[in-house]
């Protein structure tokens, strides 16, 4: 595409490369390694589901197992093969047995690996078979009933109760939202566990669970198919247990997911080297079931300075891209964070703004862009606040971003209220509609404002590239590269369940679901 800014590509590519490089050397890392999420994972792309009598889940009684005999490096795909082969149970029936403690399946006798492949490969291209079926439904109902136009209206339902949530998001569809997100409950992500069933106490958000996701999946088709629009569900599968939100997400026609390591390790103290491992697996499942994910670069500028710092969150975009395509994750489905954070009382912020949306939206032009609203400086002014709102959505509107997180003039005071969201969506639908092809009509003036606060982003960010290329990834967060959060590469929470693959370890899935159409 021609750039309206007057963008080097050349310098574009280049840190493109810089960026591969940096995603190239923690991919070497995380190939060699597998964790307890991911395990679960595998249990339950094999219909492992449920809970014991102490509602511990049954995946979880399984990889625990395996983790306590000191064997969790062979695979959890392995042992249940092997119980397979020996025993004739279900996968689901042999976690019955070992949370009754009937069955010991790392004593068993050790099958050829041809007969462990045999067993397992109808399990598993059932499960493929599943996820794909679930694509498909999504895809014939944008092709019956349509979607509405980009930006997407992206809105927060945060109850607690999923019930709740579904009276609040039917009431938000109505009202013209595009992508309803059930906020997930405080503390969520640092749980080593996915809690089982229908929910409802949360605090400041809801349980994300199998049940509640398919509780709202079918809420949203039915209230699609009443006001003719394609409604997308959007839940968390960022936190410790990543992958397995991920495939629980597939499984139920989840649309879009919250999915970035980077955020975890900054924001929720999670383990670099358990996080990085977990998101690999986790962006393959996405990307195979047609979910788009949203990145968390956003958060940098709540924590840094939004001026000073707006390269941290391009350079923090182009590695998350990288990594996403080694997962097998086209560009249509890069949800790449960033946002309007920049203080009101700076003179002449908005073009800055403006600037770095439109540089954004150049560099990545195939990615439904997540543009994030002011939050930072909002003070509790609800009039200031809708006028901060409406700035964002001219932008959102101009640059063409793909998925508008839509501001609430009561940020900063509580959760939204229906009228709260009522009012926001009409501020969005108002701007679109009136300023819809400004973008088109629109240049920049050479030397000015606006194009020369996109080339000083784009160099600070190769700059920042540069030197996380020299000394890696892992290197860099501990020294606060981004958002100015230091992070240990032996601290943080989950680190005790990374494993090294042993010999006997598979996982078909990645190879199955990769980069697969």
């Amino acid at each position: 595409m021609q750039s309206k800014l007057g963008l080097d590509f050349k310098r574009v590519e280049h840190a493109r490369k810089l960026s591969k490089s940096i995603a190239d050397d923690v991919q070497g890392f995380v190939v060699n390694y597998t964790t307890v999420s991911v395990e679960r994972t595998l249990c339950r792309l094999l219909g492992i589901d449920g809970t014991d009598e102490n509602q511990v889940p049954l995946p979880n009684i399984v990889v625990d197992e395996l983790k306590s005999k000191g064997v969790l490096n062979q695979g959890a795909l392995f042992y249940i093969a092997n119980t397979m082969a020996n025993t004739g149970f279900s996968p689901q029936q042999m976690a019955e047995k070992i949370s009754e403690g009937s069955i010991d399946i790392t004593k068993l006798p050790i099958v050829a690996k041809s007969e462990i492949d045999s067993i397992i490969k109808p399990v598993i291209n059932g499960s493929i078979e599943k996820i794909k079926a679930r694509r498909e439904r999504r895809e014939e109902y944008l092709k019956v009933i349509g979607e509405g136009p980009k930006p997407y209206l992206y809105v927060i339902v945060a109850t607690g109760n999923i019930y709740e949530d579904v009276v609040q998001a039917e009431a938000a569809a109505r009202q013209g939202a595009d992508v309803i997100a059930v906020i997930r409950t405080t503390g969520q992500s640092l749980l080593d566990y996915v809690p089982y069933g229908a929910t409802t106490e949360g605090f400041g958000g809801t349980f994300a669970t199998q049940e509640n996701f398919r509780i709202m999946r079918s809420a949203l088709d039915n209230v699609g198919e009443e006001i003719g629009r394609y409604i997308r569900l959007c839940n968390y599968c960022s936190g410790l247990c990543m992958p397995e939100i991920a495939v629980m997400g597939a499984f139920e026609g989840l649309d879009v997911m919250l999915n970035d390591a980077l955020y975890g390790i900054l924001f929720r103290d999670i383990n670099m080297q358990r996080t990085l491992v977990d998101q690999f697996f986790s962006r393959v499942i996405n990307g195979f079931a047609g979910v788009i994910i949203n990145t968390g670069e956003d958060n940098y500028l709540t924590t840094a300075d939004a001026f000073e710092e707006a390269h941290t969150v391009l350079a923090s975009d182009l590695i998350n891209e990288q990594l996403a395509l080694m997962a097998g994750l086209p560009e249509e489905q890069m949800g790449l964070g960033h946002a309007f954070e920049m203080t009101p009382d700076m003179e002449n912020g908005f073009l800055y703004e403006l600037a770095q949306a439109q540089m954004t939206r150049e560099i990545f032009p195939k990615a439904p862009l997540k543009y994030m609203p002011p939050t930072k400086f909002m003070t509790g002014n609800i009039f200031k606040g809708h006028i901060q709102d409406a700035l964002f959505n001219i932008i959102g509107i101009w640059t063409n971003q793909g998925i508008q997180l839509l501001g609430m003039p009561t940020e900063a005071i509580h959760t939204p209220f229906m009228a709260d969201r009522f009012l926001s969506i009409e501020n969005a639908k108002y701007i679109f509609g009136n300023m819809k092809n400004i973008g088109d009509e629109i240049e920049y003036k050479d030397g000015g404002i606006i194009k020369s606060r996109a080339k000083e982003v784009i160099e600070n960010a190769i700059s920042l590239l540069e030197k996380i290329d020299h000394e890696g990834l892992f290197s860099a967060l501990e020294k606060g590269i981004f958002g100015d959060v230091k992070r240990a590469k032996t601290g943080g929470k989950g680190l005790e369940g990374v494993v090294e693959k042993g010999n006997n370890y598979m996982n078909p899935f990645i190879n199955l679901m990769k980069g697969a159409k």
